[in-house]
């Protein structure tokens, strides 16, 4: 009797045992459905297509730092320039589409594509765009000698010196050459390109009268129109630039209304990288861009802040794709081999 009343105990108590192991188990998440750490649980890495001290550079590192602040964790910019860019995009194309790996590109994401074949990567298919960062108007600028103090006056000298002038840019293909191309075209001259290797000897051989004049970035050109070393006649957006207030929109003048060339910078992911993913980087990007210190040191730079959503920024960056691509064909730019 003892025996068997002692056997039906432990048969309880190990019934009981087996059902709170059941239940526990069922509490446990299985290893097929675990969720996965919230996003970001690690640094992200911003890959800068540019040189260190540039404009793309100095816009994400003013944006890292901010959005460190609302994501919670560390960005680290590194610069992988070359190539016109096309280096360090080319290693977001390839990189894993987790979140962790962003881009800041320019205006060349657009401008590439009409100027090299075949190239390693397509935008469209390989990267996501997150948001345009900044509109990055140029400045049309001239040394002090030249006959000419609004871009009507300039034309006019321009027509009267037919192939005897000349502007600078940053290189062939950039949309400071660009900018000048249309220029010709839309005012009726012919002024001579001459490329430079970046903004300091484009700017250094017009101060010296080398060259007629530049279609420049304004913060490099800032201190030379302060100290009268340069002249600037106009800026190439269709409105007024914050840093150059008094300085009119190249499209005012008569014959040249809709003129407009930009240069930007965006921030882009790998293709693949989840919308929610995508979403959050946009939101933290949109906020720094609109903290108000943020935006003063980036106007101060010549920079106009610019956020949008990644579907504004994809149709804007196909735009600008096709206005980039209509100068090239029209003024036959081609790369020197």
């Amino acid at each position: 009797m003892n025996d068997g009343r002692s056997v039906n105990v432990c048969r309880r108590r190990f019934l009981a045992l087996g059902l709170a192991l059941s239940s526990v188990a069922c509490l446990m998440p299985s290893p097929g459905h675990a969720q996965a750490p919230a996003y970001p649980s690690q640094p992200i890495r911003m890959i800068v297509a540019f040189p260190a001290g540039g404009g793309t550079d100095l816009t994400a590192r003013l944006l890292a730092e901010q959005m460190r602040q609302s994501l919670g964790v560390q960005i680290v910019v590194e610069n992988r320039s070359g190539a016109s860019g096309m280096i360090g995009t080319g290693a977001v194309a390839k990189a894993k589409p987790d979140g962790y790996t962003l881009l800041a590109n320019s205006g060349e994401v657009a401008v590439n594509p009409h100027l090299y074949k075949p190239m390693a990567y397509d935008w469209e298919t390989d990267l996501l765009p997150v948001t345009l960062m900044v509109r990055v108007p140029n400045v049309l600028a001239v040394h002090p000698d030249v006959p000419a103090n609004s871009v009507a006056e300039l034309i006019a000298h321009a027509k009267a010196n037919a192939g005897k002038l000349t502007f600078s840019s940053s290189g062939i293909g950039n949309p400071q050459q660009l900018t000048g191309e249309l220029f010709n075209r839309m005012a009726g001259v012919r002024i001579n390109h001459v490329p430079y290797k970046g903004a300091a000897p484009q700017i250094a051989d017009v101060v010296g009268k080398h060259i007629t004049m530049t279609f420049v970035s304004i913060g490099a050109a800032l201190p030379f129109i302060d100290s009268g070393r340069l002249r600037a006649l106009g800026v190439t957006s269709t409105s007024r630039v914050s840093a150059l207030p008094r300085v009119p929109p190249i499209a005012d003048t008569p014959g040249l209304a809709g003129f407009e060339v930009v240069n930007f910078f965006g921030m882009m992911a790998p293709a693949g990288t989840p919308p929610a993913i995508v979403r959050q980087v946009n939101t933290a990007a949109v906020q720094a861009l609109k903290v108000p210190e943020v935006a003063a040191k980036l106007r101060e730079s010549g920079f106009e802040p610019s956020p949008t959503t990644p579907e504004q920024f994809r149709e804007f960056i196909r735009a600008e794709s096709a206005k980039f691509g209509r100068i090239i064909v029209e003024a036959n730019v081609t790369l020197e081999k």
